[in-house]
């Protein structure tokens, strides 16, 4: 460990030490010149006025045109996540509850009711996990219906909004652009129309609906948003709203693999306030890097894939080759963000990795860079356990850095594109975000995509912030059995 630290401190200062020592040595020189040499040089070189004005108009209109044509820095100024009060109650379904109201759905056979028991054992979620108001019902599927999501998601969407509001002291007439995502639940008129008529959003403002786009998706929108603040005045503001609306989605049918979204998905939803302005901005947005592995490749296409069973029942489709194509997008995703984010020892030995088993032939493990060297947090999508176990040990990763993602499942489960966020607010209420530290977002979504985002934090939040955990966080990490009994 010594010898690479060693090693990490020569690379990553090789080019300042190369600077300063040309800089040292050019004084120097300079100075032993002498004023009548130096004179008699400049002389030698027949310098015109015209060449001294190029020399000092050229460097600074490139400078200038640099700085207008760069992209705007974009900043996080807060965000709120949903989560269930005594002024917006929302069932807490432990999983005894969910198996015995399962088995009042009469499509449902007794074999798969025994098979969803199982996983749920084996899922790392806890017993505090929110459904929506229709699992409070027998048979549940029975209240399912269109109003019912509509309720779902405006207590969300609604609640974690008027949460953010509150913190950032923004009004809603300011806000230019916003951005949700919701991949199943796409009703008339659109769920961002429904936010503009309760929130009395601008008529102009710039409002888009992605639907469909998977897990990933909320990483998909902060870079969308990111991208309409460039064309938008300086200093407006994006409202970003990530959420998954899970009561049109429950599958009543017995295909194993379509049963899994059942045990997994919960309730839950953020929303975020980007803007071109670092006034009171807590973090910076420094990256967004997207990957789509499905164009040549029909198995990461149709591994998350919603369609009918042979009863014709809708749900979706986890494929099982679901963790390989994660690891083979993810793969893909790190070799992109990876010369963006790592330090030049880690690149280097990559390359050097690289080399030796594609040029050389040698028969070595190909090197997994080392990313704590490039991030203090990191925020794994919250998919399940086994997508948790697969990136840590894809990316070799300690059980504390992987501690946010398993302590999210735990106490809120799967909450699709926004389990990211709840992650965020748990490293914050642990009081570990530090200015300067660095967290990375991995999402995966159908498609197959896996996304990244890299952001920068300005400002930590307080440690008595009102937010999702400030009722359970005393009481985690816990210990997780790999079956609950």
């Amino acid at each position: 460990m010594r010898l690479k630290a060693v090693y990490q401190r020569i690379v990553d200062n090789f080019l300042a030490v190369v600077t300063a020592a040309i800089s040292s040595y050019s004084l120097v020189a300079l100075v032993r010149l002498g004023p009548a040499e130096l004179i008699s040089w400049l002389r030698e070189l027949q310098l015109q006025p015209a060449h001294l004005f190029l020399a000092g108009f050229v460097p600074a209109a490139a400078a200038t045109v640099y700085l207008m044509l760069r992209p705007r820095a974009v900043y996080l100024i807060d965000y709120a996540c949903f989560h269930s009060s005594s002024n917006r109650p929302l069932a807490r379904i432990p999983m005894a509850s969910f198996v015995e109201h399962t088995k009042h759905t009469p499509t449902i056979d007794a074999r798969s009711v025994r098979f969803m028991s199982r996983l749920l054992q084996r899922s790392g979620l806890g017993e505090e996990t929110c459904l929506p108001a229709a699992h409070n019902y027998v048979p549940t599927h029975e209240y399912c219906t269109l109003e019912n999501a509509r309720d779902e998601f405006e207590l969300v969407v609604f609640s974690a909004i008027d949460d953010l509001l509150a913190k950032t002291g923004v009004a809603p007439d300011t806000i230019g652009t916003l951005v949700l995502n919701c991949s199943l639940f796409c009703p008339t008129p659109s769920l961002v129309d429904i936010i503009v008529n309760k929130y009395n959003l601008r008529s102009d403002i710039r409002s888009i609906n992605l639907s469909g786009m998977g897990c990933s998706a909320g990483l998909i929108a902060a870079g969308l948003a990111r991208t309409l603040l460039q064309v938008l005045p300086r200093g407006a503001c994006a409202l970003v709203v990530s959420t998954e609306t899970i009561t049109p989605n429950y599958y009543v049918g017995n295909e194993r693999a379509m049963l899994l979204p059942n045990c997994l998905f919960r309730v839950g939803g953020v929303a975020a306030l980007l803007s071109t302005s670092p006034m009171n901005a807590r973090f910076r947005l420094k990256h967004v890097v997207r990957t789509f592995t499905g164009a040549n490749d029909d198995g990461a296409y149709r591994c998350v894939f919603q369609e009918e069973d042979d009863q014709g029942n809708v749900g979706i489709n986890l494929s099982k080759n679901l963790m390989v194509v994660a690891g083979s997008s993810l793969q893909a995703n790190i070799t992109e963000i990876g010369p963006l984010v790592l330090p030049a020892s880690e690149q280097l030995l990559f390359v050097l990795s690289f080399i030796a088993r594609k040029v050389l032939g040698a028969r070595i493990k190909p090197y997994i860079p080392d990313f704590s060297t490039a991030f203090e947090h990191m925020c794994i999508h919250a998919g399940g356990r086994a997508v948790i176990d697969q990136l840590q040990k894809k990316l070799r990763l300690s059980d504390q850095q992987v501690e946010a993602s398993r302590m999210t499942l735990h106490r809120f489960g799967n909450t699709s594109s926004s389990s990211l966020w709840y992650e965020l607010a748990y490293v914050e209420a642990k009081g570990r975000m530090r200015k300067g530290d660095r967290v990375w977002m991995i999402g995966f979504g159908s498609g197959f995509k896996c996304n990244s985002v890299v952001w920068e934090c300005i400002q930590p939040a307080a440690r008595d912030t009102d937010g999702p955990w400030t009722t359970s966080i005393h009481r985690y990490p816990v210990d997780i059995p790999d079956v609950l009994k």
